[in-house]
């Protein structure tokens, strides 16, 4: 199971679950030893496919730090904080997570788009 390290400690994942909202993003940061890459992604795989059969996800990337960082961003969106929640507590992924190598690092958190004027919108 990977260990849980919060973007922001005062606010963990548990918390932001917690919070009704629609149109998220899930920003997870992942970092591991470079011998457990193989590892790491085939776990990743198994968690993804799970994810994409649940109520709600609208899509996934998983990206990959260039040159020697065996470090990973996951980029999911989904449709509200209830159905991320419902899929995150879900009892079969929770069991899928003891599949990561132990030297895994996941550093989750939840997001929502923001509209800035003539540059993006929400």
């Amino acid at each position: 199971m990977p260990l849980m390290r919060p973007l922001d400690p005062a606010f963990p994942i548990e918390r932001q679950i917690a919070l009704e909202a629609t149109a998220i993003v899930l920003v997870n940061v992942f970092t591991l030893d470079r011998a457990d890459e193989e590892t790491f992604l085939r776990a990743w795989q198994n968690d993804a496919d799970f994810m994409k059969r649940q109520p709600g996800f609208i899509s996934t990337q998983l990206h990959r730090a260039i040159g020697d960082s065996p470090t990973y961003l996951n980029y999911a969106v989904w449709e509200s904080t209830a159905d991320f929640r419902a899929a995150f507590g879900h009892p079969e992924f929770r069991a899928k997570l003891s599949t990561y190598p132990a030297s895994a690092v996941a550093s989750p958190h939840l997001f929502q788009k923001v509209a800035v004027p003539g540059i993006c919108v929400a």
